[in-house]
Formats: structure tokens, sequence, C-alpha cells
């Protein structure tokens, strides 16, 4: 599901929206390119230290967005920059190994972002 490319933007630094909603109003939190973590079986994994409103949206969605970038990555047709849009569920893990190895990398979490992945489009 997740490309080269994909990996490529991970590579660089770059802010990454997270966009979750109920009730019909949409909220977004943000973090950074070099706090994802890909599992081997392609769900990402973010440190949550607040994400209180994404938290209370999960209760009733769990249907997430991310958009993330890096401009050091080359684009569609030598376009310089590139990113991606990704949609899929989340939920957040406050127990298990791979919180555990989140929150040796990540002491500030509380929680983790788990995001298992529906699609992924390249954008630019």
């Amino acid at each position: 599901m997740l490309s080269e490319k994909f990996y490529d933007v991970l590579k660089h630094e770059g802010s990454v929206s997270i966009t979750s909603w109920s009730g019909g109003e949409p909220h977004v939190v943000g973090t950074w390119n070099s706090y994802l973590v890909i599992t081997e079986d392609g769900r990402i994994l973010a440190p949550a230290a607040g994400m209180w409103s994404l938290e209370e949206d999960l209760k009733s969605n769990n249907k997430v967005i991310l958009l993330l970038a890096a401009r050091e990555v080359e684009g569609f047709n030598g376009y310089q920059g590139t990113g991606f849009r990704l949609e899929g569920t989340a939920k957040l893990v406050e127990e298990g190994s791979e919180f555990t190895m989140m929150k040796e990398k990540f002491s500030f979490l509380r929680k983790v972002l788990e995001i298992t992945p529906i699609t992924s489009k390249q954008l630019l």
C-alpha cells in the first residue's frame, strides 16, 4: 500500500496533518514526518502527547485523513516536492510491545496513534 516514494518523503522532515471528525465538525492535529514509524504490516504509528479532540472523535468515528509532504522529494513531471494523502482507520493504544517501543523513542507520549491505511494517493 505504501510506495517507495512515500518512504522517501519520510526520510525528510515535514509536517503531517491528521484530520478526524465526528458530529460534522472536522479537527486537525499535527505531528512530524520523523515521528512516524511504519510497522512491517504497513500500519503507521505516531506518538500522541495531546490529541484530545482526535481521541474524542475516534470514539464515534475511527476514520482519519493524513497529509504529509517533503519538498526534497521529486514529484510528478520533475515537480520539486511531493506529498501523500492517506485515508485510514485509527485507534489509540496505551499498552503492548509497540507502545513500549514508541515510549522509548518518544518519552513525551501518553498513547500511540495507530493508523491502518486504506488508500494512499501521491499528490503533485
